[in-house]
């Protein structure tokens, strides 16, 4: 699957060998970001949590790959939502982009399929957004987390809501 793997280390061979310097010069011509990719994807597809799946339409193109997530739990169980991700040439100085392409109604996800990630931010204030040592993993463990019960937790409860024993007590 990891084709571009298998032409670095072949390529990585070609330079011991007697090979035309025309040719030595195209294999140092490998970006940053894909020589990046081969180890992330190698560990993307090592860890990933269950409720995703990844493909890649044309597997020489790291830089390129859908995700699909299909929640085992909370309020979108059953679902199957397809996100795509593209990974830039300024990769890991950027983040990837990444679009839902699934219409869905949440309240991290635009009708339009930008996603409201914090990680997924160029820069940040507070220090959550993108950095140099986040990974594709994140990525897809924070797409993957947008769609966990976040409903039920006792911190969510509705606060703003008068207590009816005390009406006239402002909710704690």
């Amino acid at each position: 699957m990891l084709t571009l793997a298998s032409k670095l280390k072949r390529d990585d061979g070609l330079k011991g060998s007697r090979a035309s310097p025309a040719a030595s010069d195209s294999t140092r011509r490998v970006s940053v970001r894909d020589r990046l990719l081969v180890k992330e994807v190698a560990e993307l597809e090592a860890n990933l949590p269950c409720t995703c799946k990844v493909h890649f339409p044309d597997p020489n193109k790291l830089h390129c790959f859908q995700l699909t997530v299909t929640p085992d739990e909370g309020y979108y169980q059953g679902g199957k939502f397809q996100f795509e991700t593209e990974v830039p040439d300024a990769y890991n100085m950027v983040p990837p982009k990444v679009k839902c392409l699934t219409r869905i109604w949440h309240p991290n996800i635009t009708e339009t399929g930008e996603i409201c990630l914090s990680l997924l931010r160029e820069h940040s204030i507070d220090g959550t957004g993108w950095a140099p040592t986040r990974t594709l993993k994140d990525v897809v463990w924070g797409l993957n987390s947008l769609f966990t019960d976040i409903w039920h937790r006792p911190l969510s409860r509705p606060v703003h809501l008068p207590d009816s024993k005390e009406p006239s007590r402002i909710a704690s």
